[in-house]
């Protein structure tokens, strides 16, 4: 990071862990080595997360300083005056007196109270709350010492230009779907030459994710052929070969787990040497398919529409 602060390459997600679960999973991550945790306020399982790092912390099992702990604004709250009460709530729920890492979540604005989005009215544009004016709120939490760091998720690299052109601290980190089905290789060459971190979000192919949000043809990345050889050859599993693509990218990575050996499994894949064949037959497998496009915001009469969420 910008002031010489390291973030943990592989990181453990929290999106889509159930109640009850994620609090004896988290404790196993910290226990086998895990110190990068990415949440988010929506997810709506960061007052279990708090008990769990409470109780690791009381244990003695790791210390605060040790941990990266990242988590995101959500869509109700990109009012500049709203960005830091809604990360404080954050802390609240989390045991935390700060964040390492706080993302604005997606480049969408919705009303109070809102959530989800039913109709156009629960929208608002980005013309009448834009980015920089969410920003603001960001640099206020950051100047106020409750996230060392700030950043974004979700945002193409027209956005991210335009954000980091106005910003008064520049974005450190953008959180966006990565897997060699997704490559992004525009934006890996493009924030590489800003300083701008890439973390990889759904780097398994989020096979958990909700129904809705699934396509019955959908080509499932945990199957692919050439990614089952690759893994064959190296005694591996499919998902460590996403992790290590992911890592040996210079990017981090988030897959997500409550199954103890599959935390094992995940975390180990950062002793994976891919070779530079690998990468390359790897590096052919790019679909630009995206498991989370971002359809939830295309409401019927709202602002919002697939091709100007990711400005393609």
């Amino acid at each position: 990071m910008n002031n010489g602060d390291t973030m943990p390459a592989i990181g453990l997600g929290t999106w889509k862990s159930a109640p009850g679960e994620i609090g004896a999973a988290l404790q196993e991550a910290l226990r086998i080595g895990y110190r990068h945790l990415d949440c988010a306020a929506i997810y709506g399982n960061e007052a279990e997360i708090g008990a769990a790092l409470r109780e690791s912390f009381a244990a003695g099992l790791v210390r605060r300083e040790e941990l990266w702990i990242t988590s995101k604004l959500w869509n109700t709250a990109h009012r500049t005056e709203d960005v830091v009460p809604a990360l404080r709530k954050t802390l609240a729920d989390l045991g935390l007196d700060y964040l390492d890492l706080y993302l604005i979540h997606w480049p969408v604005a919705m009303r109070p109270g809102a959530h989800y989005p039913r109709t156009a009215a629960d929208m608002i544009s980005l013309e009448e709350t834009p980015l920089t004016a969410t920003w603001s709120g960001m640099e206020a939490a950051k100047e106020a010492g409750l996230s060392r760091h700030i950043g974004v998720s979700n945002l193409s690299i027209a956005k991210l230009s335009g954000l980091l052109s106005e910003a008064k601290i520049r974005p450190e980190v953008n959180q966006i779907e990565l897997h060699p089905y997704l490559q992004q290789g525009a934006m890996l060459e493009f924030c590489r030459a800003e300083g701008v971190q890439l973390t990889a979000y759904s780097p398994l192919g989020s096979r958990d994710r909700p129904e809705g949000l699934k396509a019955a043809d959908e080509p499932v990345l945990l199957e692919d052929p050439t990614l089952q050889e690759i893994a064959a050859r190296h005694d591996a599993s499919v998902a460590q070969v996403l992790i290590a693509w992911a890592v040996h990218r210079g990017t981090s990575v988030i897959p997500k787990s409550v199954n103890p050996t599959r935390l094992a499994e995940n975390l180990a894949a950062a002793e994976l040497s891919l070779t530079s064949e690998d990468m390359t037959a790897i590096g052919s497998l790019d679909r630009h398919r995206r498991y989370v496009d971002g359809s939830i915001w295309a409401v019927e009469g709202g602002p919002y529409t697939i091709a100007n969420l990711w400005d393609e």
